[in-house]
């Protein structure tokens, strides 16, 4: 049995309405979120205000209290976790940055190799503005670029929640790069 069934059918189940499902699930789906969590915290400067534990936490209980009795299989929850991800991360940086009474010193910035993009202090910020604006031109892209950097999933899972093949996650992906890069830089210059 692969890895995944246990999951997806529990997931089943709880939708087709066998509440004694949830018992099981709720270790399961603390345990993705956990990996999905340690993946994206992993590319955060060093001392990062948000743990891991409260990330998942906080991921969590939005999970549950929304759409918990829809998600199809363990990829539509990853689907869902990595949008879910991304609203907590950059509300995390807004509020410090209110906090810091615009300082200037969010919470986050992008590792070297986070999409080629150049680290900044408040770079998440900066990279959910330019997500939101790459999601009103070509929101395929901006979901593949979602589900990969706050989701951690790989480029065949992410074929799988979108239907589309492998290499047209990856051609998409490089562009949708390209194109943030691009975005972000000439924000840069504006200010």
């Amino acid at each position: 049995m692969e890895e995944n069934e246990p999951l997806t059918k529990l997931l089943v189940d709880w939708a087709s309405g066998r509440p004694e499902a949830a018992d099981e699930i709720i270790p399961i789906l603390y345990r993705e979120l956990r990996k999905v969590a340690a993946a994206r915290l992993r590319s955060e400067r060093a001392g990062h205000t948000l743990q891991p534990t409260a990330l998942v936490n906080e991921a969590y209980m939005k999970l549950i209290g929304s759409a918990a009795q829809s998600w199809e299989n363990r990829t539509h929850f990853l689907t869902f976790a990595s949008h879910i991800m991304r609203q907590i991360l950059t509300d995390h940086s807004r509020k410090f940055r209110a906090a810091k009474r615009g300082g200037g010193n969010a919470v986050t910035q992008l590792n070297d190799g986070a999409m080629g993009l150049p680290a900044r202090e408040s770079g998440l910020i900066e990279l959910d503005e330019a997500l939101t604006a790459l999601d009103k031109l070509f929101p395929r892209k901006a979901k593949i670029v979602e589900m990969k950097y706050f989701g951690g999933m790989t480029g065949e899972e992410i074929a799988e929640a979108l239907q589309i093949g492998t290499a047209t996650v990856t051609r998409e992906l490089r562009m949708a790069e390209a194109w943030l890069r691009r975005y972000i830089a000439g924000s840069e210059t504006e200010e």
